[in-house]
């Protein structure tokens, strides 16, 4: 009989992603409803020393698989080895996340065990009634949000984008560690990893920032943007964008924040010529203050903003760095 709710638990260089630790936390809501427990699946080589930090965000028990063809993720091992784990353990519910590797992952997995997946879910719940998991992601373009539910099959299966769900932490400070161990389905690598490139950035990714200011059509240009980075250095944030600035080559694809970008939760989102389309929406509508200056009083922007400016950004934008400069300078005085 299927229980419990396992989450996959991404890692790089041994060192946990976020993404991880948000989705336990929404296991652990899970599973309180259900009554069951949250389980870890930490695959690796030499991880096990990374389990402690999974049981203060809620999981229970934490199943470690160390081999050293798994040092870097690979499709084919790192399958066969979670394929082992819900084939052994039977879980009502896995989750992943849905980067690269979990995009990768996931499906494999859904095809091995035949059973549904749903991707780059926004929400989770259980149903009081049926103790399904309801699972939510905008659909049709985003112009509307579904709630799939998959009552035949098991494991229930989803993805979620990093920085959709809140982590938490627990007053917990061990649990569970199995270690176990399952075959390869080919004895030697189907594919062979020669080389690993790791790009430095110096800029911070958007979903670790505590303030962003986002831009989008109305910016006019790639200058419109290269005119907040003082705004930006003011008040310690980071440059975030709208699909429609992206797509015109203004900024960055890592900048972007939507349904087909980044899903951000900052204390300040501070959007700027950005219509509101409900696909930009879908990304950052969670963020604990929403100012919006827009020229059009009617865009959908406002429906969601805190606070809303009617007014052409080329004039406000300066004079709010100015006044944001005068209060840090102030406050430095004082």
């Amino acid at each position: 009989m299927s229980k419990d709710i396992y989450v996959f638990i991404e890692q790089r260089d041994n060192k946990l992603e976020k993404v991880g630790i948000e989705l336990l936390g929404k296991a652990r809501e899970l599973a309180d409803d259900l009554g069951q427990e949250v389980v870890g699946m930490l695959i690796g080589e030499n991880v096990k020393g990374e389990a402690n930090i999974l049981f203060r965000h809620g999981a229970d028990k934490v199943i470690v698989v160390e081999d050293p063809r798994l040092k870097e993720y690979l499709s084919e091992d790192y399958a066969d080895m979670v394929y082992g784990i819900i084939e052994k353990y039977e879980p009502e519910i896995v989750l992943f996340g849905a980067t690269s590797i979990g995009r990768d992952l996931a499906p494999n997995l859904a095809a091995r065990v035949h059973t549904g997946l749903t991707a780059d879910c926004t929400k989770l719940e259980i149903d009081p009634e049926s103790k399904l998991l309801m699972m939510t992601r905008p659909a049709f373009g985003g112009n509307l949000m579904a709630t799939i539910v998959c009552e035949n099959f098991r494991p229930q299966m989803a993805t979620v984008r990093p920085g959709v769900m809140p982590s938490i932490e627990v007053d917990k400070a061990d649990g569970e560690v199995i270690e176990d161990k399952f075959e390869f389905s080919h004895k030697e690598p189907i594919v062979h990893l020669r080389e690993v490139l790791k790009i430095e950035s110096t800029k911070k990714d958007i979903t670790e920032a505590n303030i962003l200011i986002s831009g989008g059509r109305g910016m006019g240009g790639p200058e419109g943007f290269d005119a907040l980075n003082g705004l930006a250095k003011e008040l310690g944030a980071e440059i975030a964008s709208s699909r429609a600035a992206v797509d015109s080559g203004w900024i960055e694809k890592s900048q972007q924040v939507g349904q087909t970008g980044k899903t951000v939760r900052p204390e300040l989102y501070l959007a700027l010529g950005i219509s509101g389309a409900i696909q930009h929406l879908a990304g950052m509508e969670d963020s604990d203050l929403i100012i919006a200056v827009n020229k059009d009083d009617g865009a959908p922007i406002f429906d969601v903003a805190d606070l809303g400016v009617v007014g052409d950004l080329n004039a406000i934008v300066p004079k709010l760095e100015e006044l944001v400069r005068k209060e840090r300078e102030l406050s430095e005085q004082l």
